[in-house]
């Protein structure tokens, strides 16, 4: 398959004072094909939509470098860069509260892409905005209401909207469906499966819901403070994890059905996530790993090839 975007050791730390620094992601190699869609899933805090963010060029990288279709792009975005970059890489913000602008109307929120980079005149565009606002479950009236006059679900509907009215080729989705009811998440879901056949669309998507990645996915990365512990094909990765963290996490996932749910011995992870300030050498996953050995708390893995073939099986393991 043709590689449509790909970071290479791509590095964002933030300095938070003096010799302190948080490494929220750190020294990621990751491609996505065209036409793919790449799950990334990790607890809260891994960096995932830090990674998502830098990717894209919303945070300025530390270290490492993107290519969009061979083009290296550039380090710090400019005005014209985002603009030049705008119909073909677009953004799903996880939190729809604050990435909406209160004192627009959602026709002007939706239609502010075809405004900036497009020749279609105001009657085009408010016909395109009606078109979406129909495909993500909303209705065409809605046009003339502002962010605040609708729940938190429909907000990120807006949202989808108006990131997929562009037609990218690229799209990271940040926690799209985390503030859907159950039958929206479907539709939405099958909504970005159409459009990936429609419109040529390649998906990053970032997700706590481990089933639905599986589903919506055909590869998956799995992410613990700032790193990439494995990946593979979706299915692979969700029955025959490698690593295990990923072993841990999958098993944390709620079975569809309550009876055996009930009835299944209890996986919980125990701990929380640690701190992404200065960063100790070794294996991040070592304080909460049931399998931690010595060398794991003085040497950090790196990502080993398990199995080569049209899709790769990575994991960073000294397991392995």
């Amino acid at each position: 398959m043709t590689m449509l975007i790909e970071a290479r050791a791509l590095t964002k730390h933030f300095r938070i004072g003096k010799n302190k620094t948080v490494h929220a992601v750190d020294d990621v190699s990751l491609h996505v094909d065209k036409q793919e869609i790449l799950g990334l899933v990790g607890e809260s805090g891994s960096g995932k939509s830090t990674f998502g963010k830098t990717l894209v060029g919303l945070h300025e990288k530390t270290s490492g470098e993107v290519l969009y279709k061979g083009e290296k792009l550039p380090s710090k975005y400019r005005p014209k860069d985002f603009q030049k970059f705008a119909s073909s890489i677009q953004m799903i913000f996880q939190d729809p509260y604050s990435s909406l602008n209160p004192r627009m109307t959602v026709g002007e929120i939706i239609g502010e892409g075809l405004r900036l980079h497009s020749q279609l005149g105001s009657e085009q565009i408010r016909e395109s905005v009606a078109s979406w606002l129909i495909k993500v479950g909303l209705l065409p009236d809605h046009m003339s209401r502002y962010p605040h006059e609708f729940s938190g679900g429909q907000r990120q509907r807006i949202g989808i909207a108006r990131a997929l009215i562009m037609e990218p080729e690229f799209v990271v989705c940040d926690e799209p469906i985390s503030a859907l009811d159950v039958s929206v998440q479907a539709q939405v879901v099958n909504l970005l499966d159409e459009l990936k056949s429609s419109l040529g669309l390649t998906l990053l998507f970032i997700a706590h819901d481990l089933s639905m990645v599986r589903y919506v996915s055909d590869r998956m990365a799995v992410m613990y403070l700032g790193t990439l512990v494995e990946i593979g094909a979706s299915d692979e990765v969700f029955f025959d994890p490698k690593h295990p963290y990923t072993s841990l996490l999958i098993a944390s996932n709620p079975e569809p059905d309550p009876e055996s749910e009930r009835s299944r011995a209890s996986t919980t992870m125990t701990g929380e996530i640690p701190s992404a300030v200065n960063v100790k050498p070794g294996c991040r996953f070592a304080g909460r790993c049931p399998k931690v050995m010595r060398i794991c708390k003085t040497e950090s893995p790196i990502l080993k090839e398990l199995r080569k073939g049209s899709i790769q099986r990575l994991v960073a393991c000294h397991l392995y």
